[in-house]
């Protein structure tokens, strides 16, 4: 693989639907330049396919969750406030029924995910939680 190859491979990582001659003009070359090179590439296993990436793929939190907790007495306000100023909490609701609060988290990976988890169940008046992975949106 040469400097034109590498430069050919970003360019279509950009938009792998790009047409044989914007690719050429991007390059400098000709079409049947790009032709030759994008087949030597796909035979030699260097190009192994081409995907299609979704709004979900791209998104800044792609690994999202819901968060569940009981509070104990009337430290719901003080717990509020605390999750209100952490990045990845991205809403807090509250609710009726066996859940005091619901926090909307958001990371970039499941590691990011569980760290979260872990300070928000040390805080104080948070006796109970259950979490959630969130792993498709519909609508």
């Amino acid at each position: 693989m040469d400097e034109m190859d590498g430069r050919l491979i970003a360019m279509l990582r950009r938009d792998g639907r790009a047409s044989l001659s914007a690719l050429s003009a991007g390059l400098g070359v000709t079409r049947a330049t790009v032709k030759a090179r994008l087949d030597r590439l796909q035979a030699g296993g260097e190009i192994a396919g081409f995907t299609v990436l979704t709004r979900a793929d791209v998104a800044p939190q792609p690994v999202r969750g819901l968060m569940m907790l009981e509070i104990a007495g009337r430290g719901a306000e003080r717990v509020q406030k605390a999750l209100g100023v952490m990045p990845e909490v991205l809403a807090v609701h509250s609710t009726n029924g066996t859940w005091d609060l619901i926090a909307e988290i958001g990371t970039e990976t499941l590691e990011q995910f569980d760290r979260v988890l872990t300070a928000i169940r040390r805080m104080d008046a948070i006796t109970r939680s259950e979490t959630n992975l969130l792993l498709s949106t519909k609508r």
